[in-house]
């Protein structure tokens, strides 16, 4: 991968791979995975938007280390996760559709046990991710905390995607582009 963005989150710039997608488009490439000091700054940078949250709420995988540390910052024992695939803990859980997202290109679904339904139930939810873009992921995560009965305050993220950075209903530490791929 030769070519790379650079972006400021929050002060700290980040080199991100450029991605061509079989769609045509490319996409710069944001990956938390094993990048501790990253997420840490992510999460010191995010917690205080969702500070006056109750539950926070995150699907799987690369957002839930973020989660993970906004949690701990804001003395949160627990945090609810949607998981990409039942497990034997959640067949009492509730589940979602979400259209296909930018990077999977296809229609998946999201679960959550009962215990993180019980979690969301008459509290006020902050939806946590890492990239927001086509906001159908964003769609699907919304649709399960209303199925929880929980009350949706705050959709923050780390970077918004596209057009995503017209949203007035999101938060986001930076934005990148989607790019036409060469």
């Amino acid at each position: 991968m030769d070519r790379v963005l650079q972006v400021n989150i929050a002060g700290v710039t980040a080199e991100l791979p450029i991605i061509p997608l079989p769609s045509g488009i490319s996409i710069a490439f944001f990956n938390l995975h094993g990048a501790q000091k990253l997420t840490e700054h992510c999460a010191q940078a995010l917690a205080p938007l969702v500070a006056d949250c109750d539950c926070l709420f995150t699907p799987e995988s690369k957002a839930l280390q973020l989660t993970h540390c906004i949690a701990r910052i804001l003395g949160h024992d627990y945090y609810a996760v949607a998981r990409k695939t039942k497990k034997l803990y959640m067949q009492d859980g509730i589940e979602q559709i979400i259209n296909s997202s930018i990077t999977t290109g296809q229609v998946q679904k999201l679960y959550v046990s009962r215990h993180d339904v019980e979690l969301m139930k008459g509290k006020r939810v902050a939806i946590i991710d890492d990239v927001v873009s086509t906001g159908n992921s964003l769609a699907g995560c919304e649709e399960l905390v209303r199925k929880a009965g929980g009350i949706i305050v705050k959709k923050v993220f780390v970077l918004a995607e596209g057009d995503a950075v017209n949203r007035d209903d999101i938060e986001f530490l930076a934005s990148i582009p989607i790019l036409k791929s060469e």
